[in-house]
């Protein structure tokens, strides 16, 4: 198993701008901020006046695109995407902004999220004679879209969305403009920004912030918009709660100097450690979080506690996706290539150490035993959400349920395996408690098992994942 198999993946980022004339340079540092979001692979696209140029590739941002590249990408609409697979496999054929010829003109789409009718769209339209050209649900839209004989190709958009279910916040490239799209539950974040003139859309604010621009409002569950140089046109109305934000993307997904769902998400995981100490208090003498998305609950846990927050984990930063050991003969270095304690905060101390999540129990035990290796006395292991018990079907790559180690195991049980001396869990009421916005607007799925949209059986979404 790699270093990166053991977490819920980030599912995918999109950005857009409107009306620069350095519209594929900003998308790239758009991208740039939502690199979290999705590592397999990125890509731009423009409209420069006669037709759409783009440029895809597998990797990261920045090796994707270098200053040759970006010249080979004028024009002042752009849309860009990063991608960590959902939905199809991960290969370049995959890899968005897709980009086809139809009769609506040349479009070139980036979506965040998933669908959950995607299979049975599929079958319908190659049985109708539909050629696809990857396996990603994203290409079933641009079919849709391409079928449709409406005349504009914001009607063509709107027949596509009405036939699939699932989650999606969208960016169509259309010529000189852009289309958004989110899908009436409200599964995914996408916002709306302006700089200079032009107008920005991206997964999170953290993109508005590197760019310079400043943020206008999210793009509302349900809603479509048009971006061009007159404006913002809206082209299908919002639609009324209650929706179903995903509270991963507070409690893990989203960066923490993000704001989604319009919520700081760094103050939203303290609230979550502050809740957790409420919970899951323990005799201890300090506090620390598993860098880097523990560490913001870690310092709400110290807060609430008044237990001393130290760096007890440091991270190497330098550590890609994934990380091949050089021999087999050479013993097996685990999470240690990533995390190494600092023996002298923690030695002789009883620690809790703050995660926001466990998936397979992995990695939690291997930082458990670190840490009890540099000499730690105690390890009581806090948790910032419930245990999770289920996949996501709407734009996270999660493992099957039988792997989800909460699914089948008691917190005892998991204590046991992960060997910290106990084992706590923040309550799904405690959870929602940390939020401002009402608890019946947020799909806990994961947690609770119950899915707010299923089109298809759990077991064939499971396999259109992979």
């Amino acid at each position: 198993m790699t270093l990166a198999e053991d977490r819920f993946h980030e599912e995918c980022g999109v950005c857009a701008v409107v009306g620069h004339p350095d519209a594929a340079n900003l998308v790239y540092l758009g991208l740039y901020a939502l690199q979290h979001r999705g590592q397999e692979s990125a890509g731009i696209a423009t409209w420069d006046g006669q037709g759409v140029r783009s440029h895809r590739a597998m990797g990261y941002v920045a090796d994707v695109f270098d200053r040759k590249t970006l010249e080979g990408l004028p024009g002042e609409v752009a849309v860009g995407h990063v991608r960590y697979s959902t939905a199809g496999d991960s290969a370049l054929t995959n890899a968005q902004p897709l980009v086809v010829n139809t009769q609506h003109g040349p479009l070139a789409i980036a979506h965040n999220g998933n669908l959950v009718n995607a299979a049975s769209l599929r079958r319908r339209l190659e049985g109708e004679g539909a050629i696809f050209q990857s396996t990603s649900d994203t290409e079933v839209i641009l079919h849709l879209m391409a079928r449709c004989r409406a005349l504009s190709v914001e009607e063509a958009l709107l027949f596509a969305l009405s036939q699939v279910k699932g989650a999606y916040s969208l960016a169509v490239l259309a010529r000189e403009r852009v289309l958004l799209a989110r899908d009436p539950l409200g599964f995914r974040p996408l916002l709306l920004g302006r700089l200079d003139g032009a107008l920005v859309a991206a997964s999170e604010s953290c993109a508005f912030d590197l760019v310079g621009a400043e943020p206008i409002r999210e793009v509302a569950p349900g809603e479509v918009l048009v971006l061009d140089r007159g404006g913002i046109r809206q082209v299908r109305p919002a639609s009324q709660p209650p929706y179903a934000h995903c509270v991963f993307e507070h409690v893990y997904f989203a960066r923490p100097d993000s704001r989604v769902f319009g919520e700081d998400v760094g103050i939203v995981r303290q609230r979550l450690g502050e809740r957790l100490a409420l919970e899951q208090p323990a005799e201890a003498d300090v506090v620390v979080g598993v860098p880097d998305s523990g560490v913001p609950a870690a310092l709400g846990y110290s807060r609430f506690s008044g237990l001393p927050f130290v760096l007890g984990l440091v991270r190497n930063h330098y550590v890609g996706r994934t990380f091949i050991e050089p021999k087999q003969s050479i013993r097996h270095f685990g999470v240690k290539v990533k995390l190494n304690p600092v023996r002298a905060l923690i030695a002789g101390k009883r620690v809790v150490l703050v995660d926001d999540s466990i998936v397979r129990g992995t990695t939690s035990r291997k930082i458990v035993t670190m840490l009890k290796q540099a000499g730690a006395r105690e390890v009581h292991l806090r948790i910032s959400s419930p245990p999770t018990i289920g996949p996501c079907f709407y734009g996270i790559d999660t493992p099957e349920r039988r792997e989800l180690i909460a699914s089948s195991a008691s917190v005892q049980e998991i204590r046991q395996y992960v060997g910290a001396d106990t084992l706590g869990y923040l309550s799904e009421a405690g959870m929602l408690s940390c939020l401002e916005t009402p608890a019946e607007n947020f799909c806990t799925a994961c947690f609770s098992g119950r899915y707010p949209l299923l089109e298809e059986q759990p077991e064939t979404l499971a396999k259109a994942k992979r």
